[in-house]
């Protein structure tokens, strides 16, 4: 499969490889990058990265964002940043590269667009916004308001057990003000998930970020905006909308009691009137999910180990043939059926004592299929399961790189 120029033309960065295009935005170009050389211990980079991209002449946002990830390193809600980097392009042109933890699960936009309208379970979406409420807390705590929170920013990152959602993108990020409310020069983020002050007094603070995750709540739980009729309104009459101070979003019917105080909780017109991250952690929509251990995210962010479950549904499976000369698998060969056009392979190893993969791994699958395929390896024993690695596989050639 053919890529295309401009994904080549970035250039390839001094430990690592430039790959697919997975996503574009007003700053640039995402790509998933991968090791040019195994990972070792010594590396403070996983094997494979989301890289954000730009010419240096115009990546102000990316540098922008780079410094405020910096401010909020130690939260496993909030997504990693590996550092930055600057490349060379075909033409000469210097490209500013920001180094990302890479979400193979995909955004919570995407995971509401797979429920055909119907919403997310309730049980998920509590777990989501649990972990979302504490980047929340993360961030305010450090000084910040995100403003422009919403699904397609809310990366999905697979672990043993579930995926972890994580506040992504803060190229519109800002410092909250200490004393009064200042007035902000131009609307950032999103007109869907704006707050009424911001469209009203042109002020965005912690309460707006709040109001946004109403949205983004009621979204999960709905696959539907809280204002009626928002997906056919310009952006213009949606702005009136909001800002209307006799208009209210609509509550959802069909919810539980506790989904619907949480909204309630959220989508206050008044900022003063809202409940806070930390007050919200609180609520009775979230007692009784599962607590995670934040040390072990944070560990399994700048490695491997957390690529493992599926955000989504069951995934197809594979005809595994293993080729070993003893105990030891030195390789496997992997074939799936041709009506298969998007699969994700897990290369499960197990020992007694340890996990370790040694060979190689090769794919093969029918010629029409004309997507990239990740493989991942997973190690399991009687302890823990990790990730080993993963493999970019590009139709119909070799694996890259391990």
């Amino acid at each position: 499969m053919k890529r295309k120029a401009e994904d080549s033309m970035c250039g390839h960065g001094g430990s690592w490889v430039r790959g697919p295009i997975i996503g574009k935005g007003s700053f640039g170009s995402v790509f998933l990058a991968t090791l040019k050389k195994s990972r070792s211990s010594f590396s403070c980079l996983p094997s494979a990265m989301a890289v954000k991209s730009a010419e240096v002449s115009v990546s102000a946002s990316l540098q922008k964002e780079k410094e405020v990830l910096d401010n909020l390193k130690g939260c496993p809600y909030v997504i990693g940043c590996f550092g930055e980097e600057i490349t060379t392009q075909d033409d000469g042109e210097m490209v500013y590269n920001l180094l990302l933890e890479y979400a193979s699960g995909g955004t919570l936009a995407d995971l509401i667009e797979k429920s055909d309208g119907c919403g997310l379970p309730e049980s998920d979406v509590k777990r989501y916004t649990k972990s979302i409420l504490k980047g929340l807390c993360h961030i305010h705590d450090c000084g910040y308001v995100h403003c422009d929170l919403k699904p397609a920013n809310v990366l999905l990152v697979p672990t043993v057990c579930n995926c972890v959602a994580k506040i992504g993108d803060f190229g519109l990020a800002k410092r909250s003000a200490q004393s009064k409310q200042r007035r902000i020069d131009r609307l950032r983020g999103t007109p869907l998930y704006l707050a009424p002050e911001t469209v009203i007094e042109s002020v965005q603070e912690l309460p707006s970020d709040i109001w946004a995750l109403g949205c983004v709540v009621c979204e999960m739980l709905t696959a539907k905006s809280p204002w009626e009729r928002a997906e056919e309104l310009k952006t213009e009459d949606l702005l009136r909308l909001i800002g209307d101070q006799r208009e209210l979003p609509k509550i959802p019917c069909g919810i539980s009691d506790e989904a619907r105080g949480f909204l309630k909780a959220c989508l206050v017109r008044k900022p003063m009137c809202r409940f806070t991250a930390e007050m919200l952690m609180d609520h009775a929509f979230l007692a009784g999910v599962r607590e995670l251990d934040d040390e072990e995210l944070l560990d399994a962010a700048s490695t491997d180990s957390d690529q493992i479950s599926d955000c989504s549904s069951s995934s197809p499976s594979a005809d595994w043939s293993l080729v070993s000369d003893d105990d030891n698998v030195d390789s496997a060969f992997c074939s799936w059926p041709k009506e298969v056009e998007d699969v994700q392979v897990q290369f499960i190893g197990r020992s007694d004592e340890k996990v370790s993969l040694l060979g190689s791994l090769c794919c093969s699958w029918p010629e029409e299929v004309e997507e990239d395929v990740q493989v991942q390896f997973i190690g399991k024993s009687d302890e823990k399961i990790s990730l080993l690695g993963s493999l970019n596989c590009l139709t119909p050639t070799l694996p890259i790189g391990v």
